[in-house]
């Protein structure tokens, strides 16, 4: 593993972290402007439910690939390519003029997307090994962050009635300059000269598996949360549309809030102590939910189970990339796990709604939540830190 001087390392946490937000805010530009691509295709509310199941199939489908690029090319080459086609591939959406090339057009979406992400949580993950210290749940706090940004700004667009081919061009070019610059100081990790490149597919080893189940619980319930929190308020507690739809910013906001003081709470209690809390404070939110009998007591219980959950995805990133010989395949393997139940999520709630109640629902993510604190264990992972001492680099930052 190559060497770097700790300002090296803490230039690239400052460069990943802007990764992250260059991600999530062309996730957040792309949400706002759903309804207006929608009306643009022509497609129907069923067909517009389907083409966004292929930015999760894209995902899954190209992640795999992520370690393989990462291999050949090295990271900072890898992520400065991906992150560039991830924040162009914003633009293809709002020009799709019917269902068969928006479903196109999204599946690529998700693959650049997926990818990137692969590559940028390897990087945030040997970042922290080099700093000793917890940085992921604060690496997915900035996602959270340029998520937010790209929603407002969308949101200021769509209010302003400004074309989503424009809005898109603007974002993506803004964006992809970002990402540029960004992708200049990350650190430039490359395999040993006799190792052997990873298969393009292949299943990710069993440490990983058990890491991705426990993700799935708090992608499971981010999910229905984020989908279904204004749904719940509106058809169980008769609240106004405004106040349910406070009740999904609130969510959001106390998720993105706790992930920027995750960092500080993990490297005090340890990864396992702050997960399993999480998990019983999740599962007390979600609990709320269930028995609220006033709208304000459900958005109490969504606002919980935000802060439960929110560290857990970011540190079963951290946990997968310490397992293995190669932690991008790893990371792909719980990368995977995560976007596959962000998609079943909202579907299962529904079918589970239908048959049942939107309550019975939400009980089915009580008992999720309260899997974290139960299966937290598997996130241990022990030292942090980068075996030899860390001194002069081996290379410089400069692209």
């Amino acid at each position: 593993m190559a060497r770097y001087d700790q300002r090296t390392v803490r230039r690239a946490r400052y460069a990943v972290a802007t990764a992250f937000c260059v991600h999530g805010a062309v996730t957040g530009s792309f949400a706002t402007r759903v309804p207006w691509i929608q009306e643009h295709a022509g497609v129907s509310a069923g067909q517009l439910g389907i083409a966004l199941a292929f930015p999760a199939i894209g995902a899954a489908s190209a992640m795999p690939l992520a370690a393989r690029l990462s291999h050949r090319f090295g990271t900072r080459a890898t992520l400065r390519g991906l992150l560039t086609l991830w924040t162009l591939a914003l633009i293809p959406p709002s020009l799709a003029p019917n269902l068969l090339t928006l479903c196109l057009s999204l599946f690529v979406f998700g693959a650049t997307a997926g990818m990137c992400d692969v590559v940028m949580n390897a990087l945030g993950v040997d970042v922290e090994k080099r700093l000793d210290k917890s940085i992921m749940s604060g690496l997915h706090g900035m996602w959270s962050v340029g998520a937010l940004t790209g929603s407002a700004v969308g949101t200021l667009a769509a209010h302003l009635d400004v074309n989503a081919q424009l809005h898109h061009v603007v974002a993506a070019a803004t964006l992809a300059t970002a990402g540029l610059v960004a992708s200049r100081y990350v650190l430039d990790l490359r395999p040993d000269q006799d190792e052997d490149p990873p298969p393009r597919f292949t299943l990710p080893p069993k440490s990983a598996l058990l890491i991705g189940a426990v993700a799935f619980c708090a992608a499971f319930g981010e999910g229905a949360s984020l989908d279904w929190s204004a749904v719940y308020l509106r058809d169980v507690l008769t609240a106004s549309a405004g106040v349910a739809a406070a009740s999904t910013t609130g969510f959001t906001l106390t998720m993105a809030l706790t992930r920027m003081a995750g960092d500080a709470l993990v490297d005090r209690f340890g990864a396992v102590r702050t997960v399993r809390t999480g998990g019983l404070v999740a599962a007390a939110g979600s609990l709320l939910v269930v028995i609220a009998w006033h709208p304000l007591v459900a958005m109490a219980g969504f606002a919980l189970l935000g802060v439960g959950i929110a560290v857990v995805i970011p540190l079963a990133f951290a946990a997968a990339g310490r397992k293995g010989p190669n932690p991008s395949q790893a990371i792909a393997g719980v990368a995977t796990v995560t976007y596959t139940s962000g998609l079943i999520a909202p579907f299962m709630i529904g079918t589970i709604a239908d048959a049942t109640s939107l309550v019975v629902s939400f009980a089915v993510v009580t008992a999720l939540a309260a899997c974290l604190a139960v299966f937290a264990g598997v996130l241990r992972t022990g030292d942090r830190r980068v075996p030899g001492p860390v001194d002069a680099p081996v290379s410089d930052v400069r692209g």
